[in-house]
């Protein structure tokens, strides 16, 4: 159940202080704990000089330095080991650009496969990379946690500099350096993710290092570093708006073939990119191909400089991600199978779904498990093979369990790992397990107890379909790029009746509302995957044209098909 409140006014003292800016925005600013002109200006108007904090201000990243420049002067064999994300890829892709332009030619990338190898630095890829002669491995996105595989590193007379953004483990690796915002307490943010950290160490070399690079060369870098910021669901707050914000602007103009290929695959228009082509265009594809086996088909994408190469390396990435799609279209068609026929048998379903098959790809677990949640408004665990051999799965939450809670509550042995937060995780079971899981999350689930659940939501606002307008969109706009800590404004469209309605797209599964305003321009309202979705006035059959309706989302605008419109996306919909 969802209820929602609409945020109060800011106080008139805040109003006085920002009087210059217009009304909505003054609250919006409020909302986001900003109340004063200096901190307005360097929210809307970041400075690239001013509002980027100095990399050695990093823990470990002298240390850092010094060593690269070292194996630099002895011409050691460095590997530049990254994350199979659309975090660590483009990381390693910066490093390798940053490399290739100081005409060092001692190195390679390494990326280890999702399935085979699993996430991080591991100990075998280390002996690989060690017996062709490694002597340096810089991480990207990746190895604060891999201890083992960083002593069997210092073994072969490996160095390890560990340049990473997640939570650090105690004790620490003994790595040669350790670079990570999070072990910082000199520097002024901690919320970079894996590719900020890799191109402040690349700020950093610019700064030490005798290179013949043209000045501002770092900045070409931060089409990648932008990609990362925003699809790694980071704050975007702090240094990673700034990083975001010329992230956006580089990725407008960049250079590089792959991306400029990718946008034509995709037929996005470069200079209208906004933060939602990222995460939803970019960032899926990236993604695509180590879920589907072949994280190095995003990495030459990214990587290649020939425009013909880089364009069939984009049409394959974007086929990958189809074939995604495919795989986990049929894995929640079979999931929702199965669902029905235990329906059939008990008429009730349970409070959880625990489903799996060794046939199922743990890479797409997560995206299926997502739409099973929605689907069934209850939490989904899903299992399936990894490689050939271990089980691994991926829950989600709808938020009324804490799902590594609820993990956690189980009896010991159930999960040979898990971890996560309160509405995602991941977990391993032991084949012996596997065939108890259900029943053992079910005892969990029943020695939780539970209210009545109620979400709450904060709308920024009540508006009506006249004051949606080209001038409004743009003051909203200033605020942008949006994502975690940065939400985009979700507004209250109390009483507006639909003209049209329909179900659009291959599978009929979005929806499209028309209305019409006063003046009689019309005005569109989308939903993407709505057949999937509960909203408060029930399901999307439920809809009708000619009936009053209450509509939560937010504004956007459209440029598809070459088409500039100002329209609503919902999220919600009342009755």
């Amino acid at each position: 159940m969802k209820k929602y409140r609409i945020r109060e006014s800011a106080p008139a003292e805040i109003h006085e202080e920002l009087r210059e800016y217009p009304l909505l925005i003054r609250n919006l600013l409020h909302f986001r704990g900003i109340s004063t002109k200096e901190d307005t200006k360097t929210f809307l108007e970041p400075s690239y000089d001013l509002d980027l904090h100095d990399p050695f201000l990093l823990f470990g990243m002298e240390r850092a330095v010094s060593r690269i420049l070292g194996a630099m002067q002895k011409e050691e064999f460095i590997c530049i080991y990254s994350d199979y994300d659309h975090d660590g890829i483009p990381g390693g892709v910066l490093l390798k650009d940053f490399f290739e332009a100081i005409q060092y030619k001692n190195f390679r990338n390494y990326i280890p496969h999702r399935h085979q190898e699993g996430y991080g630095l591991n100990a075998q890829a280390v002996r690989t990379l060690a017996e062709e002669g490694v002597k340096l491995i810089i991480t990207v996105d990746c190895g604060i946690t891999d201890t083992e595989a960083v002593r069997v590193g210092n073994e072969f007379g490996v160095d390890t500099i560990i340049t990473d953004h997640h939570l650090p483990p105690d004790p620490l690796p003994e790595a040669f350096a350790i670079v990570n915002p999070k072990l910082s307490p000199d520097y002024p943010f901690d919320g970079l993710c894996g590719a900020g950290v890799a191109w402040k160490l690349v700020s950093a070399l610019m700064q030490k290092g005798d290179f013949s690079l043209p000045d501002g060369y770092e900045k070409w870098l931060l089409d990648l570093t932008g990609l990362s910021t925003i699809a790694d669901m980071v704050p975007l707050t702090g240094e990673n708006r700034v990083i975001a914000y010329f992230g956006l602007k580089v990725l407008r103009k960049t250079r590089r073939p792959g991306l400029r290929a990718l946008y034509r695959v995709l037929r996005l228009d470069p200079s209208t990119l906004t933060e939602d082509d990222v995460g939803f265009s970019l960032a899926p594809r990236i993604n695509a191909a180590s879920r589907m086996d072949t994280p190095q088909a995003a990495f030459d994408t990214l990587a290649e400089k020939d425009p013909l190469k880089a364009y069939s390396f984009a049409e394959n990435l974007h086929k990958l991600n189809d074939s995604r799609k495919g795989h986990t279209a049929a894995m929640v068609k079979e999931a929702k199978q199965i669902i029905k026929g235990r329906l059939k048998e008990k008429e009730i379903l349970s409070p959880l779904i625990v489903l799996g098959s060794p046939s199922w790809r743990p890479g797409l677990l997560g995206l299926a498990a997502n739409s099973v949640v929605e689907a069934y408004s209850r939490p989904a665990f899903l299992w399936g093979r990894e490689g050939g051999e271990g089980l691994k799965g991926s829950c989600r939450s709808d938020g009324v369990v804490n799902v590594v809670e609820l993990m956690r509550a189980t009896r010991p042995g159930v999960f040979k790992e898990f971890g996560g937060h309160k509405f995602s995780g991941g977990f391993s079971v032991e084949e012996e397990n596997i065939h108890h899981l259900d029943e053992e999350l079910h005892k969990a689930y029943e020695t939780f107890t539970f209210e009545d659940a109620v979400e709450e939501k904060w709308l920024d606002g009540m508006l009506t379909l006249e004051e949606t307008d080209d001038a409004l969109l743009s003051s909203l706009e200033r605020l942008a790029p949006f994502g975690i800590d940065n939400p985009k404004p979700i507004f209250l469209f109390s009483g507006i009746v639909p003209e049209k309605v329909k179900l659009f797209g291959a599978r009929k599964d979005h929806l499209e509302l028309q209305f019409r305003k006063k003046s009689g321009e019309a005005i569109r309202a989308i939903s993407f995957f709505a057949k999937g979705k509960n909203f408060s006035c029930g399901s999307v059959e439920n809809i009708e044209s000619g009936k009053s309706y209450s509509l939560v989302g937010n504004i956007e605008r459209s440029n598809f098909g070459g088409r500039n419109e100002i329209r609503l996306r919902v999220e919600d919909i009342l009755c």
